[in-house]
């Protein structure tokens, strides 16, 4: 199976690393701090929300409001499974869903791949970005809910993660867009380099006449028994000319990849890199959760 070439990796999420391997961006790790970074990405208007919700007293709390339990818990494990299961379901192979496993033909596989259009795999990256969004933005917003009813400076907590909420969400849809642009150049490279390896190793199969990836069986007459009657001493002569002309027959050629093997193998890095996407996303949930938990 091809594999993606190895490059100098960052430390990080894994989203950030995945994607250094995965494509030829060369980017080196940052050495600005957060704080300015931040202060790009945050507009004028942001800055005075932060400021009178880090230094006004805060909004009095909801009375009625749904307080956090195990329910909320489970809740989010199982927005964070289905999310999963929706990955892994959507960048399996077509053909897969369809068929029990070994089904599906070589050439069945080859004639896949070749038709393979990489706006289908945008459109779905996309869809799938589109539903992250949803549903976890929805889980994050009631899990903000739940922390303003504990105190006033968890309300305050509250108001300070739903006003980065709204000011980020901007700059993360750009990021975050921007990847499906990336994979095309991966998904590109994979299957250049799965044609230039079968044009290899059907050039040197037409050069050798061995089969890619076939061994030489010895010669015929290395392996024949002696005729009836003759003797050891007898056989020896025309025995030798055999074994060399065993000796000296061509090597096996490099062994071609199985025709296809590029789309599955992308398959697998779309999904690495969709789960990957799933796990950044979740971190201010994530961290909801931690000061619910605590408080």
């Amino acid at each position: 199976m091809l594999q993606a070439p190895q490059r100098t990796g960052l430390s990080g999420p894994t989203l950030i690393r995945l994607l250094t391997r995965l494509t030829e961006v060369d980017a080196p790790e940052s050495r600005q701090p957060l704080s300015d970074h931040l202060s790009q990405w945050l507009g004028w208007t942001d800055a005075i929300a932060l400021s009178a919700a880090l230094n006004n007293r805060p909004p009095a709390i909801a009375p009625g409001a749904r307080q956090f339990s195990s329910a909320e818990e489970r809740e989010c494990e199982r927005v964070r499974t289905t999310l999963a299961d929706a990955i892994a379901s959507d960048t399996a192979a077509t053909a897969a869903k369809r068929q029990m496993p070994g089904q599906v033909s070589a050439k069945v596989a080859a004639l896949q791949a070749d038709d393979a259009d990489y706006s289908n795999f945008r459109q779905r990256y996309l869809s799938l970005q589109h539903t992250m969004e949803t549903s976890i933005g929805n889980l994050r917003s009631r899990l903000r809910g739940m922390l303003a009813a504990k105190t006033p400076e968890m309300t305050r907590l509250a108001v300070v993660d739903a006003i980065m909420d709204r000011a980020l969400l901007p700059r993360e849809r750009t990021l975050l867009g921007a990847i499906p642009k990336l994979l095309q150049g991966h998904f590109d490279r994979l299957r250049l380099a799965e044609q230039a390896a079968l044009e290899a190793a059907a050039q040197a199969q037409a050069e050798t006449g061995v089969p890619a990836g076939t061994a030489d069986e010895p010669a015929a007459d290395a392996q024949a028994p002696a005729a009836p009657g003759g003797s050891a001493t007898d056989d020896a002569p025309a025995a030798a000319p055999a074994q060399a002309a065993a000796c000296a027959a061509p090597q096996p050629a490099l062994s071609a990849p199985t025709p296809g093997a590029w789309l599955e193998t992308f398959r697998k890095d779309m999904r690495s890199v969709l789960l990957a996407e799933l796990d950044v996303r979740l971190q201010p949930v994530e961290g909801l959760l931690a000061t619910l938990r605590a408080s």
